[in-house]
């Protein structure tokens, strides 16, 4: 099992010194979530409170991951970071795929990319990308991007995108995985037939056993069951070392600790060193003891 600490949307002058404290806690990953802007009109509901309201997002800060993640990890040494998650469908996928290039040559194999679809028109409209066949578009930028960081000519045609024959350089001497984002089944499937792995955020054990248990079927059938996949999961039973092991028998590969719900509507007014506090009471109760008991080393 792994840890990552999620941040939650802290102030910017949080994160490297919580980046610093989780690498020295133990955590093996920081993951860092997205947006790009807020509307200042939207009717969409908002689909991770219960009460479907996002006025709380309002002046929230989100850091661009491509800027953070690189002067997060030149002042780390093994830190790895993941995007929890980016919002692909809203980008270009050639210019996604050099910055992710750009990304491992510089960092090495410490970045999981995190992907999903933005729930917002208003963001397909401030970028100005159509908000129907999203879906489709997100598997051809999965197809696209991991074409080109092969460093070969790569062209494509697809129902959304057309694209010659090019080659980028440099890119990285190892395979960036992507991790998939998201409940619905159509997450799933993209999971299971394109990426390297899947996000899950808020789902109990027993969900995560179904959903986990989903995705390797659709990976049988599709025949990518014997390549490399890992199960990213932000849930209750991360908390204690009992629940981290029945985690583990789910087939979860990764645990996503916050130690703030983002989705409430309450500003974030801890200091960075309460934060810290709490990075150092989860691995010192939870981290430690499990990694004793199952005899894994840091």
């Amino acid at each position: 099992m792994k840890f990552a600490y999620h941040a939650t949307m802290c102030p910017p002058d949080q994160y490297l010194p919580l980046a610093l404290a989780a690498e020295a806690a133990g955590f093996d990953t920081f993951t860092f979530p997205d947006s790009i802007c807020y509307p200042k009109e939207g009717s969409d509901v908002y689909p991770y409170n219960d009460d479907g309201t996002r006025e709380f997002l309002d002046g929230v800060p989100f850091l661009e991951p491509f800027v953070a993640i690189p002067y997060l990890a030149a002042k780390t040494e093994k830190l790895r970071f993941t995007t929890s998650v980016v919002k692909l469908a809203i980008r270009q996928p050639v210019i996604v795929a050099k910055q992710l290039s750009s990304l491992g040559v510089m960092i090495g194999d410490r970045f999981g990319f995190g992907v999903g679809i933005s729930p917002w028109p208003e963001d397909f409209l401030a970028t100005q990308i159509p908000w129907d066949k999203r879906g489709k578009r997100m598997d051809e930028m999965m197809e696209i991007v991991n074409g080109l960081m092969s460093g070969e000519y790569f062209g494509y045609d697809g129902e959304i995108f057309q694209l010659d024959p090019i080659k980028l350089c440099p890119v990285p001497d190892h395979h960036i995985p992507l991790l998939v984002g998201g409940h619905a089944k159509p997450a799933l499937r993209r999971a299971a037939q394109l990426g390297d792995g899947w996000i899950s955020a808020g789902s109990s054990v027993h969900e995560l056993q179904q959903m986990i248990g989903q995705i390797e079927t659709l990976r049988k059938d599709c025949g990518r069951d014997n390549l490399p996949f890992e199960y990213h999961a932000m849930t209750e039973a991360a908390y204690t070392v009992d629940g981290l092991s029945t985690l583990v028998d789910a087939g979860v590969t990764e645990v996503i600790i916050a130690f703030r719900n983002p989705y409430n509507a309450e500003p974030d007014t801890q200091t960075v060193e309460q934060k810290i506090g709490m990075i150092n009471w989860y691995a010192e109760n939870v981290i430690e003891p499990y990694r004793a008991a199952a005899g894994q080393t840091p």
